[in-house]
């Protein structure tokens, strides 16, 4: 989809029909990650939607990056970050051509921008600029929507695990967990990844 099939998307979230991964709280399988994992102090959200992801991390303290390539996206999330009172440096961008003055970042989260991308050029292009956009040792963590269960989107382990080689990327995991989405007012479950990688020193 283009910034402008985006845009429109978010602008129904006002008349109470919000894109489907818009649930109004960071995905359940990162409660761990958010908890526990995500190192700091410098922290970016790739794909961070209307901001919930980006102001849960804002409250636990650390210093928040977040990019979208929707305009009407950004404009939510910093209506909300203003109303929830915490700090975050939201923008307007391409995943396949960040330029971000703040790296690099000591962790960076992606919930649901990677299976979004076109396979080949698309995702190849974002995939090639996070070693540079991350400190030595820092950790990425993607969450993505399991190919098995969509028609003709997602990702496979395989390619997910083939995005972060050595020896820019050490002790990938993948674990087998669940996204949550909206469905005509519902909540439903979707088999999906959750991807933990640390950039090499070097």
């Amino acid at each position: 989809m283009t910034d402008n099939d985006y845009d429109q998307l978010y602008r129904d979230i006002a008349g109470g029909d919000p894109p489907p991964w818009e649930i109004g709280r960071p995905q359940p399988a990162l409660a761990t990650v958010l908890d526990h994992e995500v190192l700091g102090p410098k922290v970016l959200d790739v794909g961070c939607g209307s901001g919930d992801l980006s102001i849960a991390l804002a409250r636990r303290g650390f210093d928040v990056t977040a990019v979208d390539i929707s305009r009407v996206a950004i404009d939510v999330a910093r209506a909300k970050a203003a109303q929830a009172g915490v700090a975050v440096d939201f923008g307007v961008q391409d995943a396949t051509e960040l330029s971000l003055p703040a790296a690099p970042f000591d962790s960076v989260l992606d919930s649901g921008l990677l299976h979004s991308l076109s396979p080949g050029d698309e995702a190849d292009d974002y995939l090639a600029l996070l070693p540079g956009l991350t400190a030595p040792g820092a950790r990425v963590f993607v969450l993505a929507v399991s190919r098995e269960v969509t028609e003709g989107w997602g990702v496979s382990e395989k390619s997910l695990r083939a995005g972060f080689p050595e020896p820019h990327w050490i002790d990938t995991r993948i674990q087998d967990v669940e996204v949550v989405a909206q469905e005509g007012g519902e909540e439903i479950a979707l088999a999906a990844f959750l991807l933990r990688t640390v950039r090499a020193d070097s």
